[in-house]
């Protein structure tokens, strides 16, 4: 009678509080959160692992910058627009060839040569010039064309030595995608990169157990800023170009944005106010998103009609300088 039925409760409450154990345990998972700066703005990294990869990132964002930085007079762009040589790596392999499809594709509205124009304005990294005018503009045009140059290998061939590129219209992009791409090597599969408010999120928010939400910002030319509309982000990048924080106004009260047309030197008079790409990677995101601010919201509707990987969120300005939203091929 001293026997196993009573030897056999305590079994089962150990399995219950071995459960118990397991489930608590899974309602404590914490993401891991690193934040700093680069590329002359903040990131924010969230994803699920215990593991601080802060060096290694470190590491990526110095790569990066040696390779695409026009604010380093050493990185590897730098060297190119002075004519001097230099050992191209997979990034600006990458990046180049990436400018060169979405240019081919928007006939131009994506121009990396504009560079010097952009500067001119006032609206770059180099000092503008003074007293800007019709002749200059023009003196500075004859050297934009992305078409002006090829890759042959691992070398880049201008038609003339006076091209300059950049491509901080992209290369922010490229970077989130890069770390991104640096956690799915360590198995990360949960994870939220942002860098200046260009996002990839893939997997989900482990910590709340729920999917990645960002949000949208709504246009506010005297700097605050508030959200607009938060969406959710499912293995997606998304990249947002705005024209209400650079802008220039002329003495009939109209505002140009930073971004310059590329076929005119002039910056874009718009009603377009921010434009949110949604795509596979956010360096495409990041270059779709500028390139759409010169083309408007008819010519930006007739593209994506042949664009379905490509969601677009626009936020703008009617006649009566009311703001309205339009959302394109399935924006959430």
């Amino acid at each position: 009678m001293i026997f196993i039925k009573k030897k056999k409760a305590p079994a089962w409450g150990f399995v219950f509080v071995f459960i118990l154990i397991l489930v608590s345990c899974k309602t404590e998972v914490k993401n891991t959160k690193l934040s700093g700066s680069v590329f002359g703005t903040g990131y924010s990294i969230i994803y699920d692992s215990e593991v601080d990869y802060t060096s290694e990132i470190d590491s990526l964002f110095a790569i990066l910058n040696k390779s695409l930085s026009t604010y380093m007079p050493n990185s590897d762009i730098s060297k190119l627009n002075r004519n001097e040589p230099f050992e191209m790596d997979e990034h600006f392999i990458k990046v180049y060839d990436t400018s060169k499809t979405i240019f081919e594709l928007t006939e131009g509205a994506f121009d990396p040569t504009i560079g010097n124009v952009v500067n001119a304005w006032s609206f770059g990294a180099d000092r503008a010039i003074e007293n800007l005018d019709s002749l200059k503009i023009d003196s500075l045009m004859q050297y934009v064309g992305f078409n002006k140059t090829n890759r042959k290998g691992s070398e880049i061939v201008k038609s003339h030595p006076n091209l300059y590129l950049e491509f901080n219209a992209i290369a922010k992009g490229y970077g989130v995608d890069v770390i991104g791409q640096f956690l799915e090597s360590k198995k990360v599969h949960n994870y939220l990169v942002e860098i200046g408010g260009e996002i990839r999120a893939r997997g989900k928010n482990a910590e709340k157990q729920s999917p990645w939400k960002v949000g949208v910002e709504e246009p506010h030319f005297d700097g605050q800023q508030s959200i607009l509309k938060a969406i959710t982000l499912n293995n997606e990048a998304m990249a947002t170009s705005g024209t209400y924080r650079k802008f220039k106004v002329d003495e009939n009260g109209n505002r140009y944005s930073h971004i310059i047309d590329t076929k005119t030197g002039y910056p874009s008079k718009t009603n377009l106010l921010s434009i949110s790409v949604i795509a596979k990677n956010c360096m495409v995101a990041d270059a779709y998103a500028t390139a759409f601010k010169t083309m408007g919201i008819e010519k930006i509707k007739q593209f994506l009609k042949n664009h379905p990987e490509l969601k677009v969120f626009l936020i703008f300005e009617n006649e009566h300088k009311d703001f309205e939203t339009l959302a394109l091929n399935g924006f959430e």
